[in-house]
């Protein structure tokens, strides 16, 4: 195989891990964003911690392995990313940092006063990954303003577009989702029942902005044009639709098990959606198109694409099948909510 065809594989491989670290991360960040509201009593809130206690920080193992990959595998990529989007990475790092150690600290002192203030420090650790995760792949998927040699045109308010904040808005919401079908499915009592009422809110809101970031992205990028080309591709919106439909079937079958994979596939293919009309710029320039990097024109040497790929071969089903050990482990309902 040649450099593009290599190339061709990791674009596609990047954008999976990705997709899976939003559809694991994703569930524990809207938990933390959850917290304040869901959480009445202290009771809940352990309870709430608890059902991600075991799982949040072997999720993030998704983002290093994207991060890493991304480094890599498209080492231009890396550099002009972290360049133009310099800010909110480091914001992100920063939410994901506060989150970490939120969930370390705060049951350290036994007092309203220590818990309140980590029980803040955890909502936004969670919230501002999220929204500008979102923010910065719509960004990606419209286009940002860099030139021949990678520089950035531009500042936060550029960031800061209507389809970017879109962006960071559906994210928010498939989190909060994704969080309250996880409750949903592992804690009892009062607490459940709120959970599963908010998941049915969640839902209408976060299909309903997801469509609507969809219609925007016909306008405002050029996602589409491989769609048009290739009508088959329609398929992964079409599963996304399926799994998103599912996740309402089986809420009102009270099997949120089911309900929360269900959403989680909604997630990998929203996130699809966005890397198959992408594809094969990884990042593209608003400026020209002659300025965007690319699979082919970003991508390492083919030895080291070769390497790579026989690692991830090797590595990556160990992880899933860790991963899978795991949330098998955990997954029994713990209503006492002790720790944390």
């Amino acid at each position: 195989m040649d450099i593009s065809m290599y190339a061709t594989i990791w674009f596609f491989l990047w954008g999976l891990l990705w997709a899976v670290y939003f559809a694991t991360d994703g569930f524990d960040l809207g938990i933390g964003m959850l917290l304040p509201f869901l959480g009445k009593t202290e009771d809940d809130k352990r309870a709430m911690l608890k059902s991600v206690g075991p799982l949040w920080d072997g999720n993030e193992v998704w983002l290093i392995a994207a991060g890493g990959v991304t480094f890599a595998a498209f080492p231009r990529v890396y550099a002009v990313m972290f360049s133009a989007l310099y800010l909110p990475l480091m914001l992100i790092l920063l939410g994901l940092i506060i989150r970490g150690v939120s969930f370390e600290f705060r049951g350290k002192v036994d007092g309203p006063g220590w818990r309140k203030l980590w029980d803040a420090c955890l909502f936004a650790g969670s919230l501002l990954p999220a929204l500008l995760l979102g923010v910065a792949f719509a960004n990606i998927f419209e286009g940002v303003p860099i030139d021949a040699e990678g520089a950035f045109h531009g500042g936060i308010p550029t960031l800061l577009n209507p389809y970017g904040l879109l962006g960071g808005l559906f994210f928010v919401l498939a989190f909060l989702l994704h969080g309250s079908l996880w409750l949903s499915a592992h804690v009892e009592g009062p607490l459940r029942d709120r959970s599963a009422r908010a998941a049915k809110l969640l839902w209408i809101v976060a299909v309903f902005a997801f469509a609507a970031f969809a219609v925007l992205s016909y306008f405002a990028t050029p996602l589409f044009g491989n769609y048009f080309k290739h009508p088959i591709l329609f398929l992964v919106p079409v599963l996304g639709a399926a799994a998103a439909a599912g996740v309402l079937v089986f809420m009102g079958k009270g099997r949120f098990w089911s309900a929360w994979f269900s959403n989680a596939l909604f997630i990998i293919c929203a996130a699809f959606f966005g890397i198959i009309g992408l594809f094969p710029d990884l990042f593209p320039s608003s400026l020209s198109p002659e300025f965007s990097i690319n699979a082919a024109n970003g991508s390492s040497s083919v030895l080291t694409l070769k390497i790579m790929l026989g690692v991830a071969l090797l590595f990556v089903p160990i992880v899933i099948a860790y991963q899978a050990w795991a949330y098998r482990l955990f997954k029994d309902r713990d209503p006492a909510g002790e720790g944390y």
